[in-house]
């Protein structure tokens, strides 16, 4: 595992030159694996805010945490106990509970089947307003981001607009309790996140790392006022893995940290459920054959990934 600074890329210039941030992003993913975006704009206060209802819910007794679990929900919305989630491939679950807070839709939308209603939590006032706001908030500057993603790969800047305009696109406040000596298993397990791009606040507690393009373990840990940017597996395979997936994990704290929670709030930016995924003309060579020859919906693809990990 290695140490490193990785400079963060100012959002600021994205107005200025749109260009030039647009290659420092795709630069960041090609090099690194991912990429920590500085000035992302979204108030301070809002994310305190949100933060503070994270650990007031999870602090909940479990029994009352358990009456927001959503049967045969597959984990979308609403909370995800203790011990379910389990990286593709391994053997124990991972060591987290959570809970995700999705796109409101307008009633009889198209997308309400695979879409559905948030929870509203009564416990904990102004939950379920100042986390729709942190979704939104994240939701926009998602789409900066893709945008620049889109301006690398020589698309024009609006190509992603549409598609995540309506994107099942998932808030989700993540709970890791304290470790208990000689506690099995690992917080979070290696794993490449399913969505399109995922963006991470920071956390108070470190334990977040990226499996570099060097095959290196990196310790990320965002700055204050920064977000750490990752490429989810449908981007991966639209770009025909010229934008790769980023292997991630969040390990055990080392002894003297065990008895603290850790807790982040990570924002899973989707495709809409109809979107078809097809391999980019731009990103099939003779050097690079298609991968995926056959296409595939958003929410299909989603689907079989949650049943790897557990979730269905």
């Amino acid at each position: 595992m290695t140490q490193g600074a990785v400079v963060p890329v100012s959002l600021k210039g994205a107005d200025r030159d749109p260009a030039a941030f647009a290659r420092g992003v795709g630069e960041s993913f090609a090099h690194t694996g991912f990429a920590v975006i500085a000035d992302h704009g979204i108030d301070q206060k809002l994310i305190d805010a949100a933060f503070d209802r994270t650990k007031a819910f999870f602090a909940l007794p479990e029994d009352a945490k358990r009456a927001y679990i959503v049967p045969n929900g597959k984990g979308q919305r609403g909370y995800t106990a203790f011990g379910v989630e389990t990286a593709k491939g391994a053997a124990r679950a991972d060591l987290k509970e959570f809970w995700h807070v999705g796109r409101s839709l307008s009633p009889g939308h198209a997308l309400a089947a695979s879409m559905p209603p948030n929870l509203r939590v009564r416990e904990v006032a102004d939950f379920n307003a100042v986390t729709y706001q942190l979704f939104q908030a994240m939701d926009a500057l998602g789409l900066k981001i893709l945008a620049a993603i889109a301006r690398y790969l020589g698309l024009a800047p609006t190509y992603f607009d549409a598609p995540v305009e309506e994107g099942n696109s998932i808030l989700r406040l993540l709970h890791y309790p304290p470790l208990k000596p000689g506690a099995e298993g690992i917080r979070a397990g290696a794993h490449e996140d399913i969505n399109v791009i995922t963006l991470l606040l920071g956390a108070e507690e470190a334990g977040l790392q990226l499996l570099g393009r060097d095959g290196h373990w990196r310790e990320v840990a965002a700055p204050p006022d920064c977000v750490v940017i990752n490429i989810g597996d449908m981007l991966q395979r639209l770009t025909n893995h010229v934008l790769p997936s980023t292997t991630h994990r969040v390990v055990n704290p080392a002894p003297q940290r065990a008895g603290f929670p850790r807790y982040s709030m990570p924002f899973f930016q989707h495709f809409a459920s109809d979107f078809l995924i097809k391999t980019l003309q731009s990103c099939i060579t003779p050097e690079r054959p298609d991968r995926y020859p056959v296409p595939i919906t958003a929410d299909e693809y989603l689907q079989e990934r949650l049943a790897e990990i557990k979730l269905k």
